[in-house]
């Protein structure tokens, strides 16, 4: 008999129509060649793709040694297979992406919870044990950076455990740095910073070998083939267009609302969050309830355009937020 696993999959996102969205913390700018990628996928989608080529492009672009990955989910699945099966202790921090743990479980792996301090984390680091850190961290965007990191990267070279350091948002942080180690996997996607979830297409930094050889074939389609065709020529540009646009108005929400966040979304105590959300939602908002985080009366809200954040904004004050 197969037996489902319990765990809960909802990680934000509207799912109804006609909301307007900030439960998803993605750029709200799309690139200006969406609709010739869709074209160009369209062409590439009567026949079997590899992706090699584009890889090695897309390393040469990021400047390290990489492997190309359906999103940084795929990654956490590997991640599984590759060292999981050995029962390792995952160590996770308290308030975070709960797909780490979700992960582990199916695995059946034995998970510690502890702060989400880098430096508090260290206590729990065993020998050969996976450690899993946020940065910035999802849900509360706080950024370390190496230096705030070291106390980590050391406790897990001392201990031969192994970090896999979820940069989702990383490129949403003015001026942020990546810390190198050698037991060390870092993740990346480009689903956040391209304001496109359903591309499905981000990579994994380290253990190059280990990845590629139990990475499923074919997993990005013709539609992530595309994107990364027009994103090696692109060379980052939209993002170096767009990310000025998110940091004057994350600085301006910061003002208006008491908040304050490394990231591209904040959170934000609220009492009852569910009541909120609803609350939110009658009104034509959708933010994201907290309590899979641990945090039960928390949103979190990202940044958008800046006449939606005005919305937001006035909406919250206007229950009494």
């Amino acid at each position: 008999m197969l037996e489902p696993v319990r765990f809960s999959t909802y990680h934000g996102g509207a799912r109804e129509e006609g909301l307007l969205d900030f439960s998803a913390s993605l750029n709200p700018y799309t690139p200006e060649w969406l609709d010739d990628m869709f074209n160009r996928a369209k062409e590439l989608s009567g026949r079997y793709l590899y992706w090699e080529k584009l890889e090695e492009e897309l390393s040469e672009l990021v400047g390290e040694p990489l492997t190309v990955t359906a999103g940084i989910t795929e990654a956490l699945y590997l991640i599984g297979i590759l060292a999981m099966r050995e029962k390792r202790k995952v160590v996770i921090p308290r308030h975070t992406y709960e797909e780490y743990e979700r992960v582990a479980r199916i695995f059946g792996t034995e998970v510690i919870k502890g702060p989400n301090s880098p430096e508090k984390l260290t206590e729990l680091v065993e020998n050969e044990s996976i450690v899993f850190f946020c940065n910035p961290n999802n849900p509360d965007g706080k950024f370390y950076s190496p230096k705030g990191l070291r106390p980590l990267l050391d406790a897990v070279e001392d201990k031969g455990a192994l970090l896999i350091l979820d940069e989702a948002f990383i490129d949403f942080v003015k001026g942020a740095k990546s810390p190198e180690g050698e037991n060390l996997v870092k993740l990346r996607t480009f689903t956040k910073s391209y304001g496109l979830p359903g591309i499905r297409v981000g990579y994994v930094i380290g253990f190059e070998e280990a990845f590629k050889s139990v990475r499923m074939p074919w997993s990005i389609g013709s539609l992530g083939y595309a994107f990364l065709e027009f994103l090696i020529e692109d060379g980052f540009e939209h993002l170096k267009k767009t990310m000025p646009l998110i940091w004057r108005e994350k600085e301006r929400m910061e003002k208006a609302l008491d908040i304050k966040s490394d990231a591209n979304f904040f959170i934000k105590r609220v009492g009852d969050a569910k009541a909120v959300v609803e609350a939110l939602k009658r009104r034509g908002i959708a933010v994201r309830d907290c309590t899979s985080f641990g945090l039960p009366e928390y949103i979190r809200f990202s940044v958008r355009k800046p006449e939606e954040n005005e919305r937001l904004i006035k909406t919250m004050m206007e229950i009494g937020i």
